[in-house]
């Protein structure tokens, strides 16, 4: 019985440890920090800034990100290896989106909350692969499709409209599925992960927050 409880525990143990292991955090926006985070423009600068709000049954820090037609991107350069930890996960909220734009089109290339992951090429620049996590204004849940701007990146709607509109939304993707799927390569490891909201090629203006970021092995 000792034996059995002692094997029992170190199990426990060992579990607890490969599962620590597997937590990698990317974005702790709760702790009140952009600790790691740069930013870089493209049309002046989205308002990207921490502030404290009701989330669930409590209130948190979280990331406010608003643009009037500005766009810039909030990024951290890290390495994360797809095969400890392939699940990329974050929560977020969406106040309003875009009218009447073509999401497939450089003029209506805008959207109202995405989060990216990049596959840095190095010297080899044809190389570098994306794939952007969006909040669509129109596209249906689950199309996918090339950025107007470069084959390069791909889109991914995970949500889409009005549907969901100021709430907090929890997701979970599989990045190196993802990366399978859209690429058709087998992709161990990703470089950048990115937060945006931009406005610039419609002038409109969106507002939308983004809880902690962390990639996970399950």
């Amino acid at each position: 019985m000792l034996m059995r409880a002692l094997v029992g525990s170190l199990m426990l143990f060992v579990s607890a440890g490969l599962w620590a292991e597997t937590f990698i955090k990317v974005a702790t926006f709760s702790e009140g920090g952009l600790s790691g985070w740069e930013e870089k423009s493209f049309k002046g600068n989205t308002q990207y800034r921490i502030v404290e709000m009701q989330k669930g049954k409590m209130k948190e820090k979280v990331l406010r990100a608003h643009t009037e037609g500005q766009a810039s991107v909030l990024f951290r350069e890290m390495e994360v290896d797809l095969r400890r930890a392939p699940y990329l996960n974050w929560s977020w909220r969406v106040e309003n989106v875009f009218k009447d734009n073509d999401e497939r089109s450089k003029e209506g290339d805008d959207y109202p909350a995405r989060i990216y992951v990049v596959v840095s090429g190095g010297l080899f620049f044809w190389k570098t692969r994306a794939i952007n996590y969006v909040w669509s204004s129109n596209q249906s849940v689950g199309s996918e499709w090339a950025n107007a701007y470069s084959d390069n990146a791909k889109m991914l709607a995970l949500r889409s409209g009005e549907r969901h509109l100021g709430q907090w939304v929890n997701e979970r993707r599989n990045v190196r599925e993802d990366l399978q799927r859209l690429f058709g390569e087998d992709v161990e490891r990703i470089d950048v992960v990115a937060v945006m909201v931009d406005g610039d090629n419609t002038g409109q203006s969106a507002t939308a927050y983004f809880g902690d970021i962390f990639f996970s092995g399950n």
